[in-house]
């Protein structure tokens, strides 16, 4: 008997979002996408000591300050990860850029290249990798160069139509528009205990608002709708370019086979064949900034999940900066 997650799959690329291999060879992904927080809860385990050791003799044999040792083997880890996962999926893999650099289009260039050559060097084509950036304004510029040299961005954090808009000017390969993040801040405003029902689901409508969008102004950006709450909300978005799960999520659909017969809720073709009128947005930097001030959610999602991000990040620094320490003695 076909399950939920089978039905979903014919409709939509299935996305796993972890650190942990061992979850990917179960739901069998097509791609597969970490952050900051999934590589420190990763970093953790016995299981990745490998890797977390092979990082940290890069990071001391590729920098002058413990510092710069720091962020070498931080990077490399972040590389390691991605190239375990690949030997896992066949698809790409979202590397997440230092969410410290979401206000420096300069140093977000500089590592989006320096992490493309590390999977060169690892044997791992360009194709085959995102680059994870915060979709800031600061971000979206980077995302421009990268685009422009090959190099293949993933908007994360996204929360808002004028990002994905944006995203879409600047030639972005994929956007990740957080449903559940955006279903937190409602239900915490409207001081919500009860889950939405999936078609007043603030997270599930914005993501169909920005994948209408999308569609319907003909960008060739993926839209892949993240950071969901329950299987609702996934089914609720049936038929978008990409959904990344989490594996808990995962195995749930799995296991439901009551709602095995699942049929599209979005498809291109019905985007582009309403009749509602979708104009473009303006994206330039005033237009731009205006708009996210304008929207409280959006902003304030933003920078919480940058500030989170950057936490994690902060943590592994430590961790790495002690190894990197003993190691020296």
């Amino acid at each position: 008997m076909a399950n939920a997650l089978e039905t979903l799959r014919k409709h939509t690329i299935i996305v796993a979002d972890t650190g942990d291999f061992g979850t990917l060879a179960a739901f069998k992904p097509q791609d597969s996408t970490t952050n900051p927080s999934l590589l420190l809860e990763a970093s953790q385990k016995d299981d990745y000591a490998k890797l977390i050791d092979e990082a940290v003799k890069y990071g001391r044999e590729n920098g002058k300050s413990i510092d710069e040792q720091a962020d070498s083997a931080m990077t490399k880890l972040s590389v390691n990860f991605g190239v375990e996962i690949l030997k896992l999926v066949p698809g790409r893999v979202s590397t997440e850029l230092d969410a410290r650099l979401s206000f420096d289009t300069q140093k977000t260039i500089a590592k989006g290249r320096e992490i493309i050559e590390l999977y060169k060097k690892a044997g791992i084509d360009k194709e085959r990798v995102l680059l994870k950036i915060a979709s800031t304004w600061e971000g979206f510029q980077a995302a421009k160069v990268l685009e422009s040299e090959g190099l293949h961005c993933n908007m994360t954090l996204l929360f808002s139509t004028v990002q994905a808009a944006l995203a879409g000017e600047v030639g972005a390969t994929l956007i990740s528009p957080f449903a559940g993040r955006i279903t937190d801040f409602f239900k915490e405003k409207e001081k919500r205990t009860d889950a939405y029902p999936p078609t007043e689901d603030p997270g599930v409508k914005s993501v169909a608002e920005i994948y209408l969008y999308m569609k319907r102004n003909g960008y060739k950006t993926q839209v892949m709708g993240a950071s969901f709450r329950t299987t609702e909300q996934v089914l609720a978005l049936t038929g978008c370019d990409l959904l990344t799960i989490s594996p808990k999520l995962l195995q749930q659909l799995l296991d439901n086979k009551e709602v095995a017969n699942i049929e599209p809720k979005l498809t291109e073709e019905k985007a582009k064949g309403l009749k509602k009128f979708v104009p473009k947005i303006p994206t330039d930097e005033a237009s731009f900034r205006w708009a996210m001030n304008e929207d409280e959610m959006a902003t304030l999602k933003l920078s919480e999940g940058i500030r989170k991000f950057a936490a994690d990040n902060a943590k592994l620094q430590v961790d790495i900066t002690k190894r990197i320490q003993s190691t020296a003695q």
